[in-house]
């Protein structure tokens, strides 16, 4: 199964449209964003395609943007929690909060998705691979990612 990655898309709702139409055109089946969406709007660019989200840190309207998920059918994962998409177990959080971090990355998931440094990452650490997307705000380069759950691949992709 082929997922794009999103994160800190912070209302650039133009770019993130962008992202988007980038993912599905690498194929992406479904997308998760790692929180800070900020606004609604984000969460409907996203709704096109099967959708799982978590809350950042500056997520402040969380009312709305649970309604504007169930309006796509999307499924709000609140600060984290975990999936299984593809055979694979994926644990999807922002990355603020290092307790939620820590609590996921325990139950030994076969990826941890995150956000919130706004910098691409791709690691293992034991059991876990940890990826971060990078971000469509605030980065020096605007990047999401595609997680191919068949071969273990991640591939990088540049936003313009």
């Amino acid at each position: 199964m082929r997922i794009g990655i999103l994160s800190d898309t912070h209302d650039q709702v133009a770019r993130t449209s962008r992202a988007v139409a980038l993912l599905g055109d690498e194929g992406a089946e479904v997308l998760i964003h790692c929180g800070d969406l900020t606004g609604t709007d984000i969460v409907h660019e996203c709704g096109i395609y099967p959708c799982y989200f978590v809350f950042g840190n500056n997520d402040y309207d969380e009312d709305a943007l649970r309604a504007a998920m169930a309006v796509v059918g999307g499924v709000c994962l609140e600060t984290g929690g975990e999936i299984t998409l593809g055979g694979k177990r994926i644990a999807v959080t922002h990355g603020d909060l290092v307790r939620e971090v820590r609590r996921l990355a325990a139950a030994a998931p076969d990826y941890l998705l995150f956000g919130h440094t706004h910098v691409p990452t791709d690691h293992r650490d034991g059991p876990v691979r940890y990826v971060n997307p990078g971000a469509i705000y605030r980065a020096s380069e605007h990047t999401v990612a595609l997680l191919d759950t068949a071969d273990d691949t991640v591939k990088r992709l540049r936003v313009r």
